[in-house]
């Protein structure tokens, strides 16, 4: 065929037959690669059904092992377990019974023995036929005990606790409730409630929470020894509420007082909290005229009444002075307190008080004064909280409340300084899916 009308043949191939063309040329030049292949694999024509085993014996020769200095020891770790005695938790560490009995007879030892606690970690370096060498003993309110041989007998030393505070980053989304999202996301209960607290001036858990919220805090832990052994503080957190955003951040004035602000020195502690109770439901609301679920008739209800199990905590929504706490008629076990400005709470039908609530003591806001119950006349467990003005009773979930005095400018650049890098991690966290940030 002349070239010419090849050339043509060629330009009128459609794109499926050039992209078959060139697969078959692909194929067709890898066979050669292929059978190179298979020739380095296994040469044609090779028998392999009666290939006798060879064995083959070569001397090799080690590297000297270099002399750590420890050789021929053994290190154990156990938890003391719930029943365990100090014999029982060294047992388990395999330890010679004659130097159990040795180690118990040393007054430290002796002494701990009485007050070992579950949990604990026992640390054991032994011979290789079990000999102990030296022990460790964790302690709950005290250093850790380290136990020697020397000679025959055993020496005691008390070895001081690595302690550190680091910081703790988490973020996570409310699917469900809120203590289900930073259980989610590792936070603990304490660092939970006080967010909770900190925002309960803004915002209400019990009916504003939405699927989808997300929230970031950031707050301290004390580790010992690479162990963390207690939360501390929250230093910041933000919550973002129906696509509302709110931030909070620890502020210490010079007095050495602690209190929450937004980023730009708004306080967050107002004059009252709009809900005794962390999280609840209201059951009645308040009115001039309702229905007494238990006397029968049309009366005023004063209060508000919230909804939660016998037992729950109280907090009082404001400072305040203890003006009464007792029995009072259809109130049952009542706590009123006296607030500055002509204000007073009610807290009815409760279970029992705290220690220490009695007239005259002053309380402080947010700090527990009683527990939920249903004394006097309740048809159950349930709070009954009212906000009196001058003796006037208003609805608590309306009302207009005195807020709390600003951040004086004098502290505004000390303010900023403290606070600043706080406010630099909330931005960092912003928008990810932050589970868990040391």
């Amino acid at each position: 065929m002349p070239l010419t009308k090849l050339r043509i043949l060629t330009d009128r191939m459609t794109g499926a037959e050039r992209r078959l063309s060139l697969r078959a040329l692909v194929a067709l030049s890898s066979l050669p690669l292929f059978g190179v292949v298979a020739a380095f694999g296994l040469a044609p024509d090779t028998a392999t059904s009666n290939i006798p085993p060879e064995t083959i014996t070569e001397a090799i020769a080690l590297p000297a092992l270099a002399n750590t200095g420890n050789a021929g020891t053994f290190e154990r770790e156990g938890l003391i377990r719930s029943g365990d005695t100090l014999a029982t938790a060294l047992q388990r560490l395999k330890i010679d019974d004659l130097d159990i009995q040795q180690l118990l007879a040393t007054s430290a030892v002796r002494d701990l023995a009485t007050s070992i606690r579950a949990g604990k970690r026992i640390r054991a370096t032994t011979s290789q036929d079990g000999h102990l060498l030296a022990i460790r003993f964790e302690r709950g309110n005290a250093p850790d005990l380290t136990v020697r041989r020397q000679g025959d007998t055993y020496v005691s030393e008390q070895v001081a606790d690595a302690t550190e505070t680091r910081v703790i980053m988490r973020s996570g989304r409310i699917s469900s409730s809120l203590y289900g999202a930073t259980d989610s996301a590792g936070i603990p209960d304490k660092i939970a409630d006080k967010m909770a607290e900190v925002f309960s001036t803004k915002m209400d858990f019990r009916e504003d929470l939405r699927r989808g919220d997300t929230f970031s805090v950031i707050y301290s832990v004390t580790y010992r020894n690479g162990e963390p052994v207690a939360t501390g503080e929250l230093l910041a957190a933000e919550f973002v509420n129906a696509g509302k955003t709110y931030r909070a951040v620890l502020y210490r004035d010079p007095a050495g007082r602690e209190d929450y602000y937004t980023p730009n020195g708004e306080s967050l502690k107002k004059g009252f909290l709009r809900s005794p109770l962390e999280f609840s439901r209201v059951t009645s609301n308040f009115s001039s005229s309702r229905m007494h679920p238990v006397l029968g008739y049309a009366r005023a209800h004063t209060g508000v009444d919230f909804g939660a199990p016998t037992g729950t905590r109280v907090k009082a929504t404001g400072d305040a002075t203890v003006e009464f706490a007792g029995r009072r008629g259809g109130y049952g076990n009542l706590v009123i307190l006296r607030h500055p400005s002509g204000y007073e709470t009610y807290y009815g039908h409760l279970s029992a008080f705290a220690p220490g609530i009695r007239p005259g003591r002053a309380v402080s806001q947010g700090q527990v004064i009683a527990y939920v119950g249903a004394t006097g006349v309740a048809t159950g467990p349930h709070l009954h909280y009212e906000v009196r003005i001058a003796g006037k009773p208003y609805n608590p979930l309306t009302v207009k409340l005195p807020g709390s005095p600003p951040l004086v400018a004098a502290q505004r650049a000390r303010f900023l300084q403290q606070t600043a890098s706080w406010s630099d991690k909330l931005g960092l966290l912003r928008g990810t899916n932050l589970a868990a940030l040391d």
